[in-house]
C-alpha cells in the first residue's frame, strides 16, 4: 500500500441562494462550510480491513479472505469510476444484508466504502487497513455530510491504492491536490454519492472537492475560481427538512435567479477590490429578499421564521439553506460583529432548541493533513481507534 497513516478533510456545504429555484432552471450557489469531515487511514498488519465511524456508533471489522470472495470475475478497469459496478453494488448489498427497507445511514455508509475500496484495489492484493472518520457536520440536515464522507474515502483511498500521489511534503500542515487529481476524486466520490443517495446532483461532492463556492444551472457545475472567506451563523432548527413544491408564479423565480447572479457578482467583486460595508449591505439585502421569496414558494417553516426574527434583533440577517420546511438556516456575521453579539445570538438560538455553530464558508476544499494541522480534539477521536 502507498500510504501508512494518512489523514484528510473535506467541508460541508450550504446553498447561498438558488434552493427550489435550481429545478426549474435557475442559478443556484452553493458554497464549502468550514464544518468538516476528518478522516485517517492506517495501514495494519492484521490481515483486516476495519471502519470506525463515532458519529453514528458504526465499528466494522472483516478480514481480508471474505472480502477477496466479493470481487467479480468479470472485472474490467472502469475508467475512472465513472460508471458503477452494479454486479459489484449486488454483492456488496447481500455480504451486508442490506434490503430496500434498511437503507439506513449505517448501511450505506459502510456498503459505499466497501465498493470504493474493492473497486480501488481489486485488480492488486486487498490491503489490510484501519479507517476511521469524525465529522463536525450533522448528518441529515441537507449539509452535505455524507459527500463530505464519500470525497474523504476517495481522496485516502486513491493514494492508498498508488492512483493518484500525497500531496504533503515534510513542511506542509495541509496540502492539495492538482485539478486533474481533484477530478478523479470527485469522480469516486459521485460513485459514493450515487450509492448513498440513487441520483444525485453531484453538487455536493463538487464543494467538497473543489470548496469555496459553484454555479449550478440547468446540470453544469461551475466552480468560481475565487470568493471572499465569509463568517456565519449556522443553526439546524432540528425540525425534519421537507422537500415538497407547490407551482409558483414565474416572477418569483426569475427574482431568485437575479439574486444568485448578484450575489455572484458581488462576492466576485470582494476579491478583486476592498471589501466596504456596501458590500455587505448589498448581501444582507439579498438574503432578506430570498427569504422572503422561500416563504412565498412555500418551503418556509414557523421554526425558520424564529431563527430571522431572533437574529434580526441583534441585527443579523437569516436565511433557510437547502430543502426548507424546517432543517438549517445561515446567518450572516459581518467583519465587524462584535463577539458579544455573537455569544448573545447563539445562546438565544440554542434556547429556542437549536443547534448553533459559528463557523465559515467559501474554505478550501479536500486537503491533505499533517497530525500537527488537525485540530486537537478531533485528533483525539481519530486516534482512539
Amino acid at each position: 500500500m502507498q500510504v501508512t497513516d494518512f489523514y484528510v478533510s473535506a467541508p460541508g456545504k450550504a446553498i447561498l441562494h438558488g434552493e427550489h429555484a435550481v429545478v426549474h432552471g435557475k442559478v443556484a450557489l452553493a458554497v464549502s462550510l468550514n464544518l468538516r469531515t476528518h478522516l485517517r487511514l492506517k495501514a495494519t498488519t492484521t490481515g483486516k480491513v476495519c471502519i470506525n465511524l463515532p458519529n453514528i456508533d458504526t465499528f466494522l471489522c472483516w478480514d481480508l479472505s471474505e472480502l477477496k470472495q466479493l470481487i467479480p470475475y468479470s472485472f474490467d478497469k472502469r475508467e475512472e469510476g465513472k460508471l458503477l459496478d452494479a454486479e459489484l453494488v449486488g454483492r456488496l448489498r447481500d455480504f451486508l444484508g442490506v434490503t430496500n427497507g434498511n437503507l439506513d445511514t449505517r448501511n450505506m455508509a459502510t456498503l459505499s466504502f466497501l465498493y470504493i475500496y474493492i473497486s480501488l484495489f481489486r485488480s492488486s492484493e486487498l490491503p489490510s487497513l484501519t479507517l476511521t472518520v469524525w465529522s463536525e457536520l450533522p448528518t441529515g440536515a441537507g449539509l452535505g455530510s455524507s459527500a463530505a464522507y464519500s470525497v474523504c474515502l476517495a481522496a485516502a483511498l486513491l493514494c492508498a491504492s498508488g492512483a493518484i500521489p500525497t500531496p504533503l511534503k515534510e513542511w506542509d500542515q495541509t496540502a492539495r491536490w492538482c485539478q486533474e487529481d481533484l477530478e478523479l476524486i470527485n469522480s469516486w466520490a459521485f460513485q459514493g454519492e450515487i450509492i448513498i443517495h440513487g441520483n444525485p446532483s453531484g453538487v455536493d461532492n463538487a464543494v467538497g472537492t473543489w470548496g469555496g463556492m459553484l454555479r449550478f444551472l440547468a446540470g453544469k457545475i461551475i466552480p468560481l475560481s475565487r470568493v471572499p472567506l465569509l463568517r456565519i451563523l449556522l443553526t439546524n432548527t432540528k425540525v425534519p427538512r421537507s422537500t415538497k413544491f407547490p407551482s409558483v408564479m414565474t416572477p418569483v423565480l426569475d427574482s431568485v435567479d437575479a439574486i444568485s447572479c448578484t450575489c455572484e457578482k458581488v462576492l466576485s467583486e470582494m476579491t478583486s477590490e476592498p471589501i466596504r460595508g456596501e458590500h455587505y449591505n448589498t448581501l444582507e439585502e439579498l438574503i432578506d429578499i430570498n427569504q422572503h421569496h422561500l416563504n412565498v414558494m412555500g418551503v418556509g417553516h414557523p421554526a425558520l421564521d424564529t431563527l430571522c426574527r431572533v437574529t434580526l434583533t441583534r441585527g443579523l440577517h437569516s436565511k433557510l439553506t437547502g430543502a426548507g420546511g424546517g432543517g438549517c438556516g445561515i446567518t450572516l456575521l459581518r467583519p465587524e460583529t462584535d463577539s458579544s453579539v455573537i455569544q448573545t445570538t447563539v445562546q438565544d438560538l440554542k434556547d429556542c432548541g437549536f443547534d448553533c455553530w459559528e463557523t465559515s464558508i467559501g474554505g478550501p476544499g479536500v486537503q491533505q493533513h499533517s497530525p500537527l494541522s488537525v485540530k486537537e480534539e478531533v485528533l483525539e477521536v481519530l486516534n482512539h481507534y
